[in-house]
């Protein structure tokens, strides 16, 4: 599917599904917030991305839980850095994703976000099912993981493609090359790299 791309790696169920309603279900509410906000900025067209990451900035941020996937995606590297280095990376990831999340809405532009409007117990997690659906009719299947502090831990494509599995991919080389100096170069150049794309005329 077109609305995320990115290394394929698979995320194992960790429980059997138990549902929950979405009247009492905070998780659920969190990535209805989220789509409500989505569906918002791109239901006139898709506008600069500028406008996007203006537009959906503050809710992904409040929504995501930052500290926790990025000391996922770098892995056991994390704890080699010190503590102005965690707080400076934690910082150029938030922005590289919240920049990355705008760049993918133009794909869904007047298209349509659904929420299942109940979630699934994942380990500790919950699961939120949903799908989207582009302007020409592309439905996607994508899950939100929300810890127990209704923050977005993860999103799965397809029922199994992991983001931050797929962060860490990316980020293993500049990882490797460079340490933390290196992964917080390589996230700055890739976030100013999307925001001095032109759009097409």
């Amino acid at each position: 599917m077109r609305l995320i791309r990115g290394t394929l790696l698979a995320f194992a169920l960790l429980a059997a599904p138990l549902p929950a309603l979405a009247a009492d279900d905070p998780a659920v509410q969190v990535v209805q917030t989220l789509y409500g906000r989505f569906e918002a900025a791109v239901k006139d067209g898709a506008g600069s991305l500028k406008d996007r990451v203006d537009a959906v900035g503050p809710t992904v941020e409040q929504s995501f839980d930052f500290p926790a996937m990025v000391r996922l995606a770098v892995g056991a590297k994390w704890q080699t850095f010190t503590a102005e280095q965690q707080g400076a990376v934690t910082e150029a990831f938030r922005r590289n994703f919240v920049v990355t999340y705008a760049n993918r809405l133009s794909q869904a532009a007047r298209g349509k976000f659904e929420v299942v409007p109940k979630s699934e117990a994942q380990g500790k997690n919950r699961r939120v099912q949903t799908k989207v659906t582009t302007a020409d009719g592309d439905d996607s299947q994508v899950d939100f993981i929300v810890n127990p502090d209704n923050r977005v831990q993860d999103v799965l494509l397809n029922g199994n493609v992991s983001e931050v599995a797929s962060q860490r991919a990316a980020l293993g080389e500049p990882l490797k090359t460079g340490g933390a100096d290196g992964l917080l170069k390589f996230l700055r150049q890739r976030t100013e790299g999307m925001l001095a794309v032109k759009p097409a005329p």
